[in-house]
């Protein structure tokens, strides 16, 4: 059974860091794009990270550089975000993605598989 289960979500207060987790199962995890997306309250899903087959090469949205980091480990079948330095607006539900070969790992549209999502909130 297929399944991305996040973890790590919480309330935190700004300038402090929070790492998600994502553990997958049900499908080859070692070959699969891993990346984040996020929901803000009243918005469209957003891209915040992905990460290549291998870990060698990750992306990043515009307002996460440089704060947030994402790596994964093929042994455990997880995935991770470390996010650092967050503010107010990183407010969000965070969604673990898995990607098909080929995709554009930027576009919601090409995310094969979901997570849950994970409530983040971040307070002043």
């Amino acid at each position: 059974q297929l399944q991305l289960t996040e973890s790590g979500g919480g309330l935190v207060q700004a300038g402090n860091s929070l790492r998600l987790s994502c553990a997958v199962s049900g499908l080859t995890f070692s070959m699969h794009v891993m990346g984040w997306f996020r929901q803000i309250a009243g918005l469209e899903l957003e891209f915040v990270a992905a990460i290549q087959q291998g870990g060698g090469i990750t992306y990043y949205g515009d307002s996460m550089k440089g704060r947030f980091t994402i790596s994964r480990d093929d042994a455990k079948n997880t995935v991770y975000l470390q996010m650092n330095n967050l503010q107010p607006e990183d407010t969000a539900v965070y969604y673990c993605a898995a990607f098909n070969q080929g995709r554009d790992v930027y576009s919601r549209a090409s995310v094969d598989y979901w997570g849950q999502g994970a409530q983040v909130t971040v307070s002043t």
